[in-house]
């Protein structure tokens, strides 16, 4: 049995990691399963990409189709042109996507028009937000791939409401979380750590990297001018971003208790996660992590594709108005911050069991196959 797994960004990466190790072991335990292991390039910088592959222990890449930059549009034309190539070259039983990057939707399309099974890692989620590019790439995405392997009930649920049957729903938890859990007896302290004297929650932890958010120079220093605010005399690390790291130069903003740094390797980050006061954020996947490390997390977007992180975890949702921030910092500065809990599977099994499914279901498939050919 051939698996095809794809990594575009940054994100996808913390979701491969504990498929690759799992598909390691059922190999070790007799199962016959191999996998290819394709990056799209979509983040071709080596700090948002290499650097995550050597920490998370991630093996080099069959290939790099190196399909970075451009347009939407022509960044997921380049995926698709050359993931067709890969694909005809070397045809597995079943390509894996994870997440809502484009590489994802765009290798998802190419897959099924070659009639190769897909599996979705991270299915069903949505945030009801249409200018958001993930929220189409995971309506897209969902809408023909075969198997959905899904973090929450409530995310299969929302599947069999768009007419997807239940055996090819799997709940089986969130494989973000696992990476996580296999890493936090290896977290680093980063250089910045002591260069600004920083002390367990006593800072504060800032990303910011949605174009709504960090497009336009005026919105980017409102929300800056209110998080430095609200966090007082305390210090603001923020790893800026690339795409935001263009916005703030022509800004000109400065003020010595924003620590800006450049993107961080995962060690790191979490490391500076897990010991901040509290971390503001754009990004959906941060808000799981701080949930699950019991960190109380503001959210700067108007809507959520993990609802869970704010209805059982440590997650607040804020809006896009920087003012509103204010209330939060308070709350928080009067010891009133939920306590949350983690939500169901978040375990650190969900690769485990996406690797049982696959081996289940495929090696069956192969099998028959196999017995075809030989009638």
């Amino acid at each position: 049995m051939l698996i095809t797994i794809v990594a575009g960004a940054r994100p996808n990466f913390m979701k491969i990691s504990p498929i690759i190790k799992a598909i390691n072991k059922a190999r070790i335990g007799g199962i016959s399963m191999d996998y290819r292991l394709v990056h799209t390039g979509q983040h071709f910088d080596q700090k948002m990409s290499g650097e995550f592959f050597a920490q998370l222990g991630i093996p080099e890449p069959n290939i790099n189709l190196e399909c970075g930059g451009g347009t939407q549009a022509e960044q997921t034309a380049a995926v698709m042109i050359s993931f067709e190539r890969e694909l005809e070259a070397n045809r597995p039983d079943v390509v894996i996507v994870v997440g809502d990057v484009t590489s994802t939707m765009a290798c998802t399309i190419t897959a099924k028009k070659l009639c190769v099974s897909v599996a979705h890692v991270e299915a069903g989620i949505r945030s009801g937000d249409m200018t958001m590019p993930e929220e189409i790439n995971r309506i897209v995405t969902d809408s023909i791939c075969d198997r959905f392997f899904t973090t929450t009930r409530k995310a299969g649920q929302l599947l069999q409401r768009t007419g997807v049957s239940d055996e090819r729903i799997h709940f089986v938890g969130n494989t973000m979380i696992d990476t996580l859990y296999q890493n936090l007896d290896r977290l680093q302290q980063p250089v910045c750590w002591d260069l600004n004297g920083l002390r367990e929650g006593e800072y504060f932890l800032l990303t910011l990297h949605r174009p709504a958010n960090v497009d336009d120079r005026k919105t980017l220093v409102s929300f800056l001018t209110e998080v430095i605010s609200g966090a007082n005399d305390r210090k603001v690390i923020f790893p800026v971003h690339p795409r935001t790291r263009r916005t703030l130069e022509l800004t000109g903003f400065n003020d010595e208790r924003l620590v800006t740094i450049d993107p961080l390797g995962y060690l790191q980050f979490i490391y500076l996660l897990k010991h901040a006061a509290a971390v503001i954020t754009d990004s959906g996947g941060i808000t799981e992590e701080a949930t699950v490390l019991g960190i109380p997390c503001m959210t700067l977007r108007d809507s959520t594709e993990r609802p869970e992180t704010v209805e059982i975890g440590t997650n607040e949702l804020i809006g896009t108005d920087p003012r509103r921030l204010s209330v939060y910092f308070k709350k928080l500065a009067a010891g009133n911050w939920k306590k949350g809990e983690i939500p169901e599977l978040w375990d650190g099994h969900a690769a485990e069991r996406i690797v049982e499914v696959l081996g289940r279901i495929y090696s069956d498939a192969v099998e028959n196959t196999n017995a075809a050919r030989v009638e």
